[in-house]
């Protein structure tokens, strides 16, 4: 992938884009007819320098293909921006990125554009995606103008839509993984929160196929479901 990815960085410095035009960007898709059992899924995590959308930038991508029920290491997405610019004080002991690999990284725009192509428009699912949402969508429009709205589907949101008797001990990532004894490699690595959260994707959508949720708009209509029921918990 990183091969391919400096091919077309080359490319692009060279005026020939070839796919990756950002006049021809995929069209995203809407939750559908779609199969769960066939569709190609994309599960997506971000390293930021901070937990505001509004003061705070994106510095890390990470991501990994689900497509007919299987992970495909071999589709994925990892990079980390060059922007030297930015303060990463506070947060690099989280998420382990220092100043050298924020030099040393790939342009924004084409590390942006290469993600778009390689998305296909197809459902982005994250945990907590409203965060991821809110970010990758800044980052996009300030550095594309790129405005499309894709399909977002939480994954905090579909583990106990699915499980909803589950106790877990919290809503964390770490509380799902553990519940169903999964081994995440290293936290706050974006490409490895991605593969954890594809992993409990993965679960999820097998127990929603056998509780007879078959397409991705059925997906969506139970998630509409579990929304209201929260939210009349909630009174």
């Amino acid at each position: 992938m990183l091969e391919q990815m400096r091919q077309w960085v080359t490319q692009r410095r060279a005026s020939t884009i070839g796919t990756h035009d950002p006049n021809h960007l995929p069209t995203p898709q809407i939750a559908g007819d779609q199969k769960l059992s066939e569709c190609r899924l994309i599960v997506l995590d971000l390293e930021t320098t901070g937990l505001h959308p509004g003061k705070d930038q994106v510095i890390a991508i990470g991501a990994v293909a689900i497509t007919g029920q299987v992970i495909h290491l071999g589709d994925q997405f990892d990079l980390i921006l060059r922007r030297p610019e930015l303060d990463i004080s506070e947060t690099v002991l989280i998420h382990g990125i220092g100043p050298e690999a924020l030099t040393q990284g790939h342009e924004t725009e084409d590390a942006l554009l290469y993600l778009l192509e390689w998305m296909d428009g197809d459902p982005i699912l994250a945990y907590h995606s409203a965060f991821d949402q809110r970010f990758l969508e800044k980052t996009l429009r300030q550095s594309l103008g790129y405005s499309q709205n894709h399909t977002w589907i939480d994954v905090a949101e579909l583990l106990p839509a699915v499980f909803p008797d589950t106790k877990t001990g919290g809503r964390g990532l770490d509380n799902w993984a553990d519940f169903f004894n999964l081994e995440v490699s290293e936290r706050h690595h974006a490409a490895a929160d991605a593969l954890a959260t594809a992993e409990l994707t993965l679960i999820a959508l097998n127990k929603a196929q056998k509780d007879g949720v078959s397409t991705l708009s059925e997906l969506s209509s139970k998630l509409r479901y579990y929304r209201r029921l929260q939210n009349m918990n909630r009174f």
